[in-house]
């Protein structure tokens, strides 16, 4: 007697229900993390006070006073900020410039397809996390105390914080490389050096030019911050007009600071262009 043959319909069905299963228990997953985000993001927003309507209702008035005093900006002191404006350019180019020669050799030391073991790729990366999780600032204090006022501790802070924002990405390029040039100079008998300069860096150069010049943007921004720790450029300034509560002044030199952001980032895109 032969055996009765499954009915399509029930295994449809059954095919279905399995479907909707699924997709219900991934509705479900999705709806406890987006509440759990959300639970989260409120929660910071209490804690930190930014939920207090009394405190906020305070503070805006004042914050408008505020405003009201920057207006119209003084610009008669504007021959005194070339210099320091040309400093902090010269000190975001020497940063920049410092972050990329340091992070090259660290990255190929902390990409797992380019780093000679395990131990030095968990040094590297160690190395990569300390820099990027002290602070610009941090840095310009310790560099000011280590090696007085100017723009060389300027330099060095923004270098080295560089380095690990920097490093990581330059690590992660070369890990996404693709594996067949790398493959193929090393089926040659090519020298590591070898490998990496011809089987590596023509991959990701293009994605190192990119990072290098939004990398040059940032440092050009916190360089203006650099002043306020000693470390030169038009911070200083801004930090002097700041302590006179000279509001016109202050509001001059914000403007003035942001004519050469927008001068920095019009530059960079074209570079960028160029270069990518």
């Amino acid at each position: 007697m032969s055996a009765t043959p499954p009915d399509p319909t029930v295994e449809a069905r059954v095919a279905l229900e399995q479907v909707l299963a699924e997709a219900r228990k991934a509705r479900r997953a999705l709806t406890l993390r987006v509440s759990a985000v959300l639970l989260t993001v409120s929660f910071c927003l209490w804690f930190t006070d930014f939920l207090n309507g009394e405190r906020l209702a305070e503070g805006v008035p004042a914050l408008g006073v505020m405003i009201s005093e920057m207006i119209p900006p003084d610009f008669r002191r504007w021959q005194q900020w070339i210099r320091p404006m040309l400093d902090t350019v010269a000190m975001s180019i020497a940063g920049t410039a410092l972050a990329i020669v340091m992070s090259v050799p660290i990255a190929l030391l902390a990409a797992r397809n380019t780093t000679p073991g395990p131990v030095t790729y968990n040094i590297a990366r160690t190395v990569l996390n300390a820099l990027r999780a002290i602070p610009e600032l941090i840095m310009g204090i310790v560099f000011v105390a280590a090696v007085g006022f100017g723009m060389l501790p300027g330099v060095l802070a923004l270098g080295l914080h560089s380095v690990g924002m920097v490093g990581k990405f330059f690590a992660e390029a070369i890990e996404h490389a693709h594996p067949a040039p790398i493959e193929a100079a090393r089926a040659t008998g090519a020298s590591p050096l070898q490998v990496i300069t011809h089987g590596v860096l023509p991959q990701v150069l293009p994605q190192y030019a990119d990072v290098t010049m939004y990398r040059w943007e940032y440092n050009f921004r916190q360089s203006t911050v650099m002043g306020m720790v000693g470390a030169g450029g038009i911070g200083t300034e801004l930090v002097g007009s700041l302590r006179l509560i000279d509001y016109p002044q202050v509001a001059a030199i914000l403007i003035v600071i942001l004519g050469a952001v927008t001068v920095v980032d019009g530059l960079s895109n074209w570079l960028r262009r160029r270069l990518t």
